[in-house]
């Protein structure tokens, strides 16, 4: 599985189970769309940390590396290519 689709079905069992999984593109802004408010993107960034393997603590974090499922999945392959 793909992290998109990986970090896809995370988003969507978590935050918008009314929302198919297949119909969450991967550029829709998460914040900006009310699907993951300020308590969800903590949520967010440990699920990513736990599943991943990043010491999220150690990461620069900025919300807009958590904006949509695409930002999502280019914070986990830059991080991964920095190890």
């Amino acid at each position: 599985m793909s992290h998109e689709a990986e970090i896809r079905q995370f988003i969507v069992s978590a935050f918008a189970p009314d929302i198919p999984t297949d119909q969450l593109p991967d550029d829709l802004d998460l914040l900006d769309s009310g699907i993951v408010n300020s308590l969800g993107l903590l949520r967010l960034i440990a699920w990513v940390g736990e599943r991943y393997g990043i010491p999220v603590e150690e990461q620069n974090i900025s919300p807009v590396q958590f904006s949509s499922v695409a930002a999502i999945a280019g914070f986990v392959q830059d991080t991964h290519s920095l190890v």
